[in-house]
């Protein structure tokens, strides 16, 4: 199982600045390669405090510049707020200038507030998301593609660079049922259980695993990728105070994704949780070094290819930093995290 940085922005305050939130998280991913970890993820938001990335492909060739190896992960880019043909050709060019680094995630997209400002509203959004992933992959795929669909209509046309070589795309996708279908169709997958509980996420991967077995070997290189929050800590007090700090991060998380959408000058307000604290530390992997090595036992032995960790989420950057570094020197070597082939 290899493991994966997920670079995700919190900015509670806007004094901090965005400089040096972007400043923290590049720091985070020269941490990450230097520590061994396979790649990095970054996220696309828009408008809000959380998950802030509205530039992830510029943010990955800056990445690449400063790292030797990790790969890059858009985890993931929302097709439907974009023009594939401008896309297209920013994904070759990213790709080209991250050294073939870049693996390309996508989504239609999953904050409310965000997509109805920017136009796309979520009830409307899965139509325009399946339309825009087939041209996408027309474009990279093949030369002179002309089309005639209900958001795009236009005459023949190559995406110039060509693609130097396959870019990996990987679906964003939840359910056990779509995790099997997405994967018959050839993606890689990104998942998370969020709030299920281990035998959904069992679910989860079986579904991939059927739908890879029946692929034979056309689906040998296809990867499953698993999110969830992973942070060491030292002792009881240490984990309860980060526990609720998760919790705080979720109170504003819920809000855009699950709630009403209530954001005022870009601030996700930040609103009383269904789930209690306990509740919440059930579904997060906070814990010491013997604790974790067991926790994610069970993610390897099921199948999970590549365990994506979420460390942002109010922790002070140098804990993160600690966190990361004591991970890689003290969790990793119990797991496969021997260098593979880039897979597409």
């Amino acid at each position: 199982m290899q493991f994966c940085i997920q670079l995700s922005a919190y900015y509670p305050d806007k004094s901090y600045g965005g400089d040096r939130v972007y400043a923290d998280m590049l720091e985070l991913a020269r941490c990450a390669d230097r520590c061994g970890y396979e790649s990095v993820a970054i996220t696309e938001h828009h408008l809000l405090n959380i998950l802030m990335m509205p530039a992830p492909l510029q943010f990955a060739v800056k990445i690449a510049s400063q790292t030797q190896s990790v790969k890059i992960i858009t985890a993931v880019s929302v097709l439907p707020l974009h023009d594939m043909r401008v896309l297209a050709g920013e994904l070759v060019c990213t790709d080209i200038f991250t050294d073939n680094r870049l693996m390309v995630g996508v989504g239609r997209g999953a904050f409310g507030f965000e997509m109805g400002r920017m136009g796309v509203p979520l009830e409307t959004s899965r139509e325009k998301f399946d339309e825009s992933l087939e041209l996408l992959q027309a474009l990279l795929a093949e030369e002179e593609v002309s089309w005639d669909g209900k958001y795009y209509k236009f005459e023949p046309i190559t995406i110039m660079p060509r693609p130097v070589s396959d870019i990996p795309l990987m679906m964003a996708v939840l359910a056990p049922e779509a995790i099997y279908h997405c994967t018959r169709r050839g993606f890689h997958i990104q998942t998370t259980p969020l709030s299920g509980d281990h035998q959904h996420m069992l679910d989860q991967v079986d579904a991939f695993n059927r739908a890879k077995q029946e692929l034979g070997p056309a689906g040998a290189d296809q990867t499953l990728s698993l999110s969830r929050v992973a942070f060491l800590c030292h002792s009881d007090a240490d984990r309860n105070r980060k526990i609720q700090l998760a919790h705080e991060y979720y109170s504003r998380f819920d809000n855009v994704f699950t709630g009403p959408g209530i954001v005022e000058n870009g601030m996700i307000k930040p609103l009383p949780r269904k789930m209690t604290v306990e509740q919440t530390a059930e579904n997060l992997t906070i814990c010491t070094v013997a604790e974790m090595i067991d926790k994610l036992g069970p993610y390897a032995e099921a199948g999970v290819d590549r365990f994506i960790m979420n460390v942002n989420f109010g922790v002070e950057q140098a804990e993160i930093l600690e966190s990361i570094e004591c991970f890689g020197a003290e969790v990793m070597p119990y797991f496969n995290t021997s260098d593979v082939a880039r897979t597409g």
